[in-house]
């Protein structure tokens, strides 16, 4: 039985999943078209849909930025580290920006580089893929990121050093410099990271800006390694892992699952 355009099987479906998922009292804003209300649709787990749109709502996302970050299951990503209290917020309420810990990821998802496991043979190689896609890589940093410049120099003592990628973050209101690494860091990019920081808080920051905050990521890491060399340092310094494949969805969920119900037998 035909009953005009619109109305085929699947958005029938979709019709009914919406009227479930949303029943009458429920509202979405306005900012969201159907399509965006079609990707909702397709996840099952009521906390990660939640989170979708209001981060959707937040970023102001189109559609296929959407589909990207479910595809890289930013959700279980923002999840890994947090407890259930802050995972059911982080549902509630979207990612919230108040600490420089709340913008990491650990890992990074570089996917729309396209580049084969084995093929990155320098840090510069991987500094200008990233470079050649600047709207995906401030996709994947999050809200709030702007970028400044790459290989910004800094001199000491009439001696040159250079970071990586530098950004300005305009909630936190702090630089965030960015060093790549295509091997696992070792204690001397975590003591160089320092010390640019340093040198930002010093040379670069206005009396507005907060402290600078470093982000090595890297390919691996030894956690008691960098455990040890961070030790006594800024809070405002990181070590990430970054991976140029999708995560795997559904390891990253039972952990997030496994969390949730450890804080339940608690």
């Amino acid at each position: 039985m035909l009953h005009g355009k619109g109305f085929s099987s699947s958005n029938v479906k979709r019709f009914r999943q919406f009227y479930v998922a949303y029943p009458i009292g429920a509202t979405l804003s306005h900012q969201l078209s159907w399509s965006h209300v079609v990707e909702f649709l397709k996840i099952d787990d009521p906390l990660e849909r939640s989170f979708y749109e209001k981060q959707t709502q937040l970023e102001n996302w189109k559609v296929r930025e959407l589909v990207r970050q479910k595809n890289t299951a930013l959700f279980q990503r923002l999840s890994l580290s947090k407890n259930k209290e802050d995972v059911l917020q982080l549902s509630a309420q979207g990612q919230e920006i108040s600490s420089p810990k709340d913008i990491l990821k650990d890992p990074y998802v570089f996917e729309f580089l396209k580049i084969p496991e084995g093929q990155i043979t320098s840090e510069q190689y991987l500094e200008n893929h990233l470079c050649d896609n600047l709207q995906q890589f401030l996709l994947e940093l999050g809200k709030g990121f702007t970028y400044v410049g790459r290989q910004y120099r800094m001199t000491i003592n009439n001696k040159h050093y250079w970071a990586d990628l530098v950004f300005y973050h305009r909630i936190l209101r702090c630089f965030v410099l960015i060093d790549l690494k295509i091997n696992e860091v070792q204690h001397d990019d975590i003591g160089q990271m320092n010390m640019y920081l340093g040198y930002f808080a010093s040379e670069e920051n206005m009396e507005s800006d907060t402290p600078p905050v470093g982000i090595i990521l890297t390919k691996n890491k030894d956690e008691l390694l960098v455990e040890y060399a961070t030790y006594g340092m800024s809070s405002q310094l990181f070590v990430s892992k970054y991976q140029l494949y999708l995560p795997d969805k559904a390891e990253l969920i039972t952990l997030i699952n496994n969390t949730l119900k450890t804080d339940d037998d608690k």
